[in-house]
């Protein structure tokens, strides 16, 4: 079956075309079609790239195409993104024998606790969760009324980023403040990232030849975005994110944890309105803020060899409170089968998970450095023979695992416990 995969947001429309069936997924042989994105929709300058990996309809990747020209919305830039499609080497002429679309949709809420198929009551449930991200699902749901729109004939799905996380226990999800306020507003932990960590999990027990069922995992999605989750047998039991994704590690521009006394001195002595806050909060802080340099991890590591304080101090904040993350983990797991490296990062930097598993000895972790050198952009153990703990990297694929979730769904299979 021939899934589109959308993830929707203000101004950007990424997708993945992908083959997939219950024989491909027992087999890791799903198929990446085309994949691409439409970036500063809106504008007169929005582009949109387009590739075709290798595999796609021949042996090497096709040449990637590209466009340059105004699309106002959401619609128009599906329109560019289905044409793109029609030009797959792998020969999807008729856009319309696309069968199923899986949205990404950021929250669920506590109502969704896996992926559904989509109709007026999903959307309904969805938009009313709105209040809780009113930053990414309204924008989510604009990329499901264009799909519907131009693929009439495909079953949509969606697939939430909070639902893994619904298994996390009362104590886990609970914070500190008046009952009433989770009473009356459901304020709590929700996790996110759910499908990486899913993914994740999923992955290593299948390469293992077991289930998820069979281990204790701590799973680090390490890019943009950070965060650690602890996971018991399959489920998820904490999460270093809570009620936003703004609690946990620090990232490329969100603070992670942060004293809420601080804030509270902040609006006084700056005089900083709660929009000013929010702001500061999720687009200059994290490593850009605090290194003053940037957000990308590749310009702190060569902005750290060339002396800079501030990059190396970033640096060092970012692997300490990873580090810090996975021995906590490791006390409410009761000890872990093995620690799990995904997403930029994670997959691509070497010298950071050197860092941050530096000093974890203790605790019966210990990497092979030139394993661990060796091991970029793809799957791999960089653990020593003498580490207690496994270490993974394992490169995420959360448009897989959306594409999987809407094919069970299509069909009417049961998600894996």
């Amino acid at each position: 079956m021939k899934i589109l995969v959308i993830n929707s947001g203000s101004s950007s429309l990424k997708f993945q075309l992908i083959e997939t069936s219950p024989e491909q997924i027992a087999a890791h042989s799903d198929r990446v079609l085309a994949k691409g994105v439409v970036e500063r929709i809106g504008s007169a300058g929005a582009a949109m790239t387009c590739e075709f990996p290798a595999g796609s309809g021949g042996p090497v990747a096709a040449p990637p195409q590209r466009l340059s020209r105004p699309l106002r919305e959401h619609r128009q830039a599906l329109e560019a993104a289905l044409e793109c499609l029609r030009q797959s080497p792998g020969g999807l002429r008729d856009v319309q024998k696309i069968e199923g679309v899986g949205h990404r949709v950021v929250h669920g809420g506590e109502r969704f606790q896996e992926s559904v198929l989509m109709d007026e009551d999903v959307v309904r449930g969805i938009e009313s969760c709105s209040e809780l991200a009113p930053l990414h699902n309204p924008n989510n749901l604009k990329g499901y009324w264009a799909t519907r729109e131009l693929l009439p004939q495909a079953q949509h799905v969606a697939v939430f980023d909070t639902a893994f996380h619904h298994t996390l226990p009362p104590p886990a999800f609970h914070y500190g403040i008046p009952y009433a306020y989770y009473a009356r507003h459901r304020v709590r932990r929700y996790g996110f990232h759910g499908t990486s960590h899913r993914y994740l999990s999923y992955r290593f027990a299948q390469i293992h030849g077991r289930t998820r069922h069979d281990y204790k995992l701590i799973t680090c999605h390490l890019g943009s975005g950070c965060s650690v989750c602890a996971i018991d047998r399959g489920r998820s039991v904490d999460t270093s994110m809570g009620f936003t994704p703004l609690e946990g590690l620090l990232m490329g521009t969100r603070s992670g944890d942060v004293d809420p006394g601080v804030l509270t001195y902040l609006l006084h002595r700056e005089g900083l309105t709660p929009l000013d806050l929010e702001s500061m909060l999720n687009q200059h802080a994290g490593l850009k803020g605090l290194s003053g340099v940037s957000d990308d991890m590749r310009d702190l590591l060569e902005a750290s060899r060339q002396g800079n304080q501030q990059a190396a101090l970033a640096i060092d904040v970012f692997c300490y409170r990873v580090r810090k993350y996975i021995g906590a983990y490791l006390a409410v797991l009761s000890g872990a089968h093995a620690i799990i490296f995904g997403g930029g990062i994670g997959e691509h930097a070497p010298a950071i998970r050197a860092r941050i598993c530096d000093s974890l000895e203790a605790l019966g972790i210990r990497l092979d450095a030139a394993k661990n050198a060796a091991t970029v952009a793809r799957e791999g153990e960089i653990s020593s023979g003498q580490s207690g703990i496994r270490v993974w990297v394992i490169p995420t694929n959360e448009e897989l695992m959306i594409a999987r979730d809407t094919l069970r769904c299509i069909l009417g299979i049961p998600h894996p416990a």
